[in-house]
C-alpha cells in the first residue's frame, strides 16, 4: 500500500512538474494532449478551414479545442465521450457511448449529412498496468474509432488515433492501409518518451 502511494505521488510530481502541463495552465487549453495534435498539425497541416471534425473519447476537450480554433466560424467540430465535457464555442457536444445506436443515431442527426473532412480520437482505456489487458483494450477503442470513421468519412478523408504499440499494431496498420491511401506514424515531443503511445495519421480515404 505505502508502495502504491508512493508511485501515485511520483506520478502526481511528474505531472504537475511537466513542461506541457504548466504551458496549457500558461496559455490556456484544457489539457497537455493539446500539444500533440498542435505539433501534428504544424508537420502535417491535416486541420484546415471550413472543415468538419469529429473528435471521439473528446474529453476534457484538449483536441476539440484545437480543432475549433483551425476550422474557424465556417468549420464543425462534432465531439462524444462517455464522460461529461463542459461547453467549448464551435464545438457540438453529444455524451455517451458512441458504439450505441442511440449515440450513434444522435451523432448522425448532428453530423446532418456534412462531409466529415477528419475524424480524430485520443482514447485510451483506463489503464490497469498489466499489458495483456490493457494491450487488447486500447486495440478495442482503436478498432470502433476505425469503423466509426469508416461510416462517416468523405472519400479522401482522414483519420488520427492514438495507437499503442505492441500486440495488434502490425494488423491494424494493415486494416488502415486496406481503408487508407496513405498511413504513417507520429510521435509527438508531447508524449513522453517512455510511453509506448503513437499516433496514426491515415489520408485519402478510399470510401
Amino acid at each position: 500500500m505505502a508502495k502504491k502511494a508512493s508511485t501515485s505521488k511520483g506520478w502526481l510530481k511528474e505531472h504537475f512538474d511537466d513542461e506541457y502541463v504548466m504551458r496549457a495552465k500558461r496559455e490556456g487549453y484544457r489539457s497537455r494532449a493539446c500539444y500533440k495534435l498542435l505539433e501534428i498539425q504544424q508537420k502535417d497541416k491535416l486541420i484546415r478551414p471550413g472543415m468538419t471534425v469529429v473528435d471521439l473519447g473528446s474529453a476534457p476537450g484538449g483536441w476539440s479545442q484545437v480543432a475549433a480554433d483551425l476550422v474557424g466560424h465556417h468549420g464543425r467540430v462534432i465531439a462524444s465521450d462517455i464522460l461529461p465535457m463542459d461547453g467549448l464555442a464551435g464545438v457540438d457536444f453529444i455524451q455517451g457511448d458512441f458504439t450505441e445506436e442511440a449515440v450513434f443515431d444522435e451523432i448522425m442527426a448532428v453530423i446532418n449529412d456534412s462531409p466529415v473532412d477528419l475524424v480524430i480520437s485520443d482514447m485510451a482505456p483506463n489503464m490497469s498496468g498489466m499489458s495483456d489487458i490493457d494491450q487488447p483494450r486500447s486495440m478495442y477503442l482503436v478498432e470502433l474509432a476505425i469503423d466509426m470513421a469508416r461510416q462517416v468519412l468523405k472519400p479522401k478523408g482522414m483519420f488520427l488515433a492514438k495507437v499503442f504499440q505492441g500486440e495488434g499494431f502490425e494488423p491494424l496498420m494493415a486494416e488502415l492501409k486496406a481503408s487508407f491511401q496513405t498511413v504513417i506514424t507520429r510521435k509527438p515531443a508531447a508524449s513522453r518518451a517512455r510511453s509506448r503511445e503513437v499516433y496514426l495519421l491515415a489520408r485519402g480515404f478510399k470510401g
